[in-house]
């Protein structure tokens, strides 16, 4: 057996790619392209939308689009924000826009569906109150009640229509479900990377790519920082079982014919020679072809003490969270 061929092994999963269990998307406004998520997301930044909620797989950059269109102007929660801590922001950037980024905590309990129900009423100013937890308003000089005009957005990748009151939440704004394909993200993410040879590597394999996530090219640049095997380990997040296989054995550059590879193959009990040719053409039965493009961007430097992790908390802020 080849040196390389035991590590390419994993559980066999049916058909080629690993499927999710497919779940109803939420009604809303259905986008593919970043162009077009700009638009909305710009029609957001000058006031034209009270409510925006943009929902949308992790990775695709949607939280960095935000700051861009509202830089300056927002007050932007994430994490876990409780309704209370909601409260006092609301009142500390009273009248600002207010994103929600990553806090679905907050449209699960009832005491954050209220405070948002409040916050997204259509009226130019609204009302917000709170009546509990009275002496740490009155410590912070927070008022039980305010008005305000903030306006707000919130970023998730999931959206639960859990009871009627969630319900009359959405009902208030706009649902924007961002869905770009592998083509689209690998575009755009040329924007912003660095590395031709895991950016071309990708883009030859985006027919197998399942979902698109720019933190796929993210991940194959620390891989191939720590000197380990990426092309193989970043196949492993779009296949399973002999399919992963082969098309591992197609990228391993150690192996110099088809004939290497089968042998590999048959050696790591993938099957018959007959399976990886059937497995080798099914791999490319629907190639999209990206187009050719040129990387501008310089690669982040190692720093003196070649901590790379914290270089690149800086390089991931063009993703973000979300």
């Amino acid at each position: 057996m080849h040196r390389n061929v035991r590590a390419l092994v994993f559980p066999v999963h049916r058909g080629l790619i690993m499927s999710k269990t497919a779940r109803p998307s939420p009604l809303g406004i259905h986008l593919t392209t970043y162009a077009d998520l700009e638009k909305i997301v710009a029609a957001f930044a000058r006031g034209d939308l009270n409510l925006l909620i943009l929902l949308g797989g992790h990775g695709l950059g949607k939280s960095r689009i935000v700051r861009q269109a509202v830089v300056g102007q927002a007050c932007w929660l994430e994490g876990n924000t409780s309704p209370f801590g909601l409260y006092c922001r609301l009142w500390q950037h009273q009248n600002r826009t207010v994103v929600l980024d990553d806090v679905d905590g907050l449209y699960s309990s009832r005491e954050g569906v209220r405070l948002l129900k409040c916050l997204t009423q259509t009226e130019l100013q609204k009302t917000v109150s709170w009546h509990t937890d009275a002496a740490t308003l009155v410590r912070e000089q927070i008022p039980r009640e305010f008005r305000t005009s903030s306006r707000v957005t919130i970023i998730t990748n999931e959206w639960k229509t859990l009871n009627r009151n969630v319900a009359a939440l959405q009902d208030r704004g706009h649902l924007v479900r961002f869905e770009p394909g592998p083509l689209e993200v690998h575009v755009r993410t040329a924007d912003w990377f660095w590395d031709q040879e895991i950016f071309d590597f990708v883009g030859e394999r985006l027919h197998l790519m399942q979902e698109a996530s720019m933190r796929h090219y993210l991940a194959a640049w620390e891989l191939k920082q720590a000197g380990m095997d990426w092309r193989s380990l970043v196949l492993s997040r779009c296949l399973s079982g002999r399919a992963l296989l082969v098309a591992q054995l197609k990228a391993n550059p150690d192996y110099a014919s088809e004939g290497d590879r089968v042998r590999a193959f048959v050696a790591a009990n993938g099957g018959s020679r007959a399976t990886y040719f059937n497995l080798a053409k099914q791999l490319q039965a629907q190639v999209t072809r990206a187009p050719s493009i040129r990387l501008k961007s310089q690669p982040p430097r190692r720093q003196a003490n070649d901590e790379i992790w914290q270089v690149l908390r800086k390089w991931r802020g063009h993703i973000g969270d979300n």
